[in-house]
């Protein structure tokens, strides 16, 4: 007989943004279950594939409010100052983690940097210790009907679920999205993001450096052991010569990016590459349904701000549904989804604007601008004031914070 289950809230996708928001949930005692085609907690030790996040301090608070940050805390290397350089130019734009005050007492880092796999493996141990929520995977989402009471979800293998919310975090080829008639205003950068982990002679030091190229940004991000997450962008059609080096060959070009304050730099495992993009949804909720992270939202990674946006999704969704729930009302209701919307639109679309036009400014070599550009960093590096707000903007402190982002329980 197959088996029907009966929960709150249904998830349809199990990467970092739904899994965190399953944690979320299920810590506060919602019943919840988790739909995804591969099975998220398997993860050999070998697993690292050289893909790392940062993970901005608002991030951080998320994760540790939701029991994830403590599994994560000892594998992450913080992010202590940003340096942004622009192409040959001497001078550079320069921000120092102890300038910024966070309302938390001594001063905190910009964020951290923690490899993908780490922070997979944290959240589905945390999953795996809370007793409210069933993970379905691997498993497949046959058939999704959205009543006016609540959703049924029919699984491939007989299986059904239902609940009285269903939640996309399917990621950017959002299946429930496109079926809820949800459209999306989108376009593809003529750029490919190469990412790759680096070993070098000398330490970090904390130090993440944006070095903006006329091909794109070309970003090295501190990681644990004497290692850098790299983020090279590139033009399309020069991406795949690049991809095709041997390793020594590939080497030298980061090297070339790099300069030698790091000393000798060698690629270290596996390289990844894949276009770059924007997308936004047009609207965040449909009825008995609403989207998060890369099903509502994709951005540039010039900013390394992707994840993050994913997680502040989960806090003000997490908050907005608890809120509900404690009130006794229906999770599902439109008024109930509708405050989550406005929340994080004005988020969402100031960062998604202001990523694209810096890509757009930077990628561009002509003289005037370059001098307009050059211009602009070494008088953003001369107010203290404007640095630090955008240093807030960058530990994602700014706005009208969820509880979790302001280091509160949920």
């Amino acid at each position: 007989m197959a088996e029907n289950i009966a929960v709150d809230v249904l998830i349809v996708g199990a990467g970092l943004v739904g899994g965190a928001l399953a944690a979320a949930l299920a810590g506060v005692g919602l019943a919840v279950a988790v739909v995804d085609r591969a099975d998220p907690g398997a993860l050999t030790d070998d697993a690292h594939d050289g893909r790392a996040s940062a993970i901005a301090l608002g991030s951080q608070r998320t994760l540790a409010g939701i029991g994830i940050w403590p599994r994560i805390a000892n594998k992450a290397e913080p992010i202590l100052d940003i340096r942004v350089t622009d192409g040959d130019a001497p001078g550079f734009l320069h921000y120092d983690h102890r300038t910024v005050a966070t309302g938390q007492g001594a001063p905190a880092p910009f964020g951290w940097i923690v490899e993908n796999t780490v922070t997979r493996r944290a959240i589905w141990a945390r999953v795996g210790a809370l007793g409210s929520l069933s993970v379905l995977a691997p498993a497949e989402l046959d058939t999704l009907e959205r009543g006016p009471h609540a959703v049924v979800a029919r699984l491939k293998d007989g299986r059904s679920v239902r609940a009285a919310l269903a939640v996309s975090a399917e990621g950017r080829q959002s299946r429930l999205r496109a079926e809820a008639g949800i459209a999306v205003t989108e376009w593809s950068y003529d750029q490919v993001g190469i990412v790759c982990t680096v070993r070098h002679d000398k330490p970090h030091r904390g130090v993440a450096h944006e070095h903006f190229l006329p091909s794109g940004p070309f970003a090295s991000l501190p990681m644990t052991g004497q290692r850098s997450s790299i983020v090279w962008t590139e033009r399309a059609d020069l991406a795949p010569a690049a991809l095709n080096l041997d390793d020594d060959a590939f080497s030298a070009e980061l090297q070339r990016r790099f300069g030698h304050w790091l000393g000798q730099v060698r690629v270290d495992g596996a390289r990844w590459s894949y276009k770059l993009g924007l997308m936004h949804a047009a609207r965040y909720i449909d009825r008995r349904l609403v989207l998060v992270g890369d099903s509502a939202h994709l951005m540039h990674p010039i900013a390394g701000q992707g994840l993050n946006l994913g997680l502040r999704d989960v806090a003000a969704l997490a908050e907005t549904l608890v809120d509900a729930h404690r009130l006794g009302l229906d999770i599902g209701r439109e008024d109930v989804l509708e405050r989550y919307q406005r929340w994080r639109r004005v988020d969402n679309l100031t960062l998604l604007g202001v990523t694209d036009g810096l890509n757009r400014l930077f990628s561009t070599a002509l003289p005037p601008v370059a001098l307009a550009r050059q211009l602009g960093l070494a008088a953003v590096n001369a107010m203290p004031g404007l640095k630090r707000l955008f240093m807030r903007h960058a530990m994602g402190l700014v706005g009208d914070l969820p509880r979790l982002v302001a280091g509160q329980p949920l």
